[in-house]
C-alpha cells in the first residue's frame, strides 16, 4: 500500500510537471514563432522546442533504467549544440547567416562546451550529483528533472533561437549588440574563474568538509550563478535592435534564469544543503550574514 500510495504521488506530480512544462513551450513558441522561418508548416522555433524536449526524454530511458545521473549534464549540452545548428540552418533557408546570428551561436557553443565539460568531469569524479538522490530511485518521478532540463534549454536559448531563424532580414551589427556582448564576456569571466577557484579548492584535501570562502566567493556566496545570469542577460541584448512585436517574449530567458537560480533549483538548494552541514558552525554563520547570496558589495565587512 505505501509503495502503490508513493507511486501514484510520483505520478501526480511529475504529470503536474511535464503538463506546465508543455504548456509553457507551447506558449511561448506560439508568441515568438511567428515571423519564423516555416519548414513543411511549422515554425523553426517549433522545431527547436521538439528538439529541446525530445532530446531529456530520449536520454531519460536509458537513465532511468540505470538509474545514473552521470549524462545529464552532457545531454543539456548536446543539446545546445544541436539547438545552435538546426536554429542556424533553418534560418539560412530564407537568406545567409549575419554576423549577429554566427555571434551569439558562437557565445552559446562557447558557454556549452566549457560548461558541459566541467560539470561532466566533476559528477564522474564525484561520482553523483546530490540533487538527483531521491528523484533517480522512481523512473516515474525521474523524468521530472529531464523535462526540466528541456524546458531549461529551450528557454534560456529563447533569444538565439528566434535570433537565428527570423525569416526576415535583421538591421547590421549594432551598439548593443557589442554591449550584449560584453556583458557575456563580464558573465563568463565570472562563472569560469569562480567554478576554477572552487574545484582547485575542493580537490585540496585539507579543504575537506569545507565551504570555500576565497577568492569570488567571499564577495558572494554564489558567483557562478552570477556570471550565468549576466552571460545569458548579455545574449539578450543582441535582440534588442531586431525583435519587433511578440518576438520580445524571448526576453524571458534571462528573467527565467534570474527566477529558477534564485528562487527554485540553485541558491534555495545549495544553501538549504550549506545550512543542514554547517548550522552550527559560527564561522559558516558570520559567512552567511556577511557575504550575499548573489551579487557582491565590493567590499567585505
Amino acid at each position: 500500500m505505501i509503495a502503490m500510495d508513493s507511486t501514484r504521488q510520483d505520478l501526480r506530480l511529475t504529470t503536474i510537471v511535464v503538463t506546465s512544462v508543455m504548456i509553457i513551450v507551447f506558449l511561448v513558441v506560439s508568441a515568438v514563432g511567428k515571423k519564423s522561418v516555416m519548414l513543411n508548416g511549422f515554425s523553426a522555433v517549433f522545431y527547436c522546442a521538439v528538439i529541446s524536449i525530445g532530446m531529456q526524454l530520449v536520454a531519460w530511458i536509458p537513465g532511468s533504467i540505470a538509474k545514473t545521473e552521470r549524462f545529464y549534464d552532457i545531454t543539456g549540452g548536446l543539446t545546445y549544440l544541436t539547438v545552435v545548428g538546426f536554429s542556424l540552418w533553418a534560418g539560412s533557408q530564407s537568406e545567409p547567416p549575419s554576423m549577429r546570428e554566427l555571434i551569439v551561436s558562437l557565445l552559446v557553443v562557447i558557454w556549452s562546451l566549457r560548461l558541459s565539460y566541467f560539470l561532466y568531469s566533476r559528477i564522474h569524479r564525484t561520482g553523483k550529483d546530490g540533487r538527483f538522490d531521491q528523484l533517480k530511485t522512481s523512473p516515474i518521478r525521474f523524468l521530472i528533472p529531464w523535462s526540466l532540463q528541456g524546458l531549461w534549454v529551450f528557454l534560456t536559448m529563447i533569444v538565439v533561437i528566434v535570433i537565428n531563424s527570423q525569416a526576415d532580414s535583421a538591421p547590421p551589427f549594432g551598439i548593443w549588440d557589442g554591449l550584449g556582448l560584453t556583458i557575456w564576456i563580464l558573465g563568463f569571466g565570472i562563472e569560469v574563474i569562480a567554478d576554477n577557484q572552487k574545484t582547485v579548492f575542493n580537490k585540496d584535501p585539507i579543504n575537506t568538509g569545507k565551504w570555500i570562502d576565497s577568492g569570488l566567493w567571499c564577495y558572494s556566496r554564489h558567483p557562478n550563478y552570477l556570471g550565468e545570469i549576466l552571460l545569458w542577460t548579455g545574449i539578450a541584448f543582441f535582440g534588442i535592435s531586431c525583435f519587433t512585436g511578440l518576438e520580445r517574449v524571448a526576453w524571458i530567458s534571462p528573467i527565467f534564469i534570474y527566477l529558477l537560480l534564485t528562487k527554485v533549483s540553485g541558491i534555495p538548494i545549495l544553501d538549504k544543503r550549506g545550512l543542514e552541514k554547517w548550522r552550527d558552525n559560527p564561522e559558516y554563520q558570520k559567512y552567511r550574514e556577511n557575504t550575499p547570496a548573489l551579487i557582491p558589495r565590493l567590499s567585505k565587512k
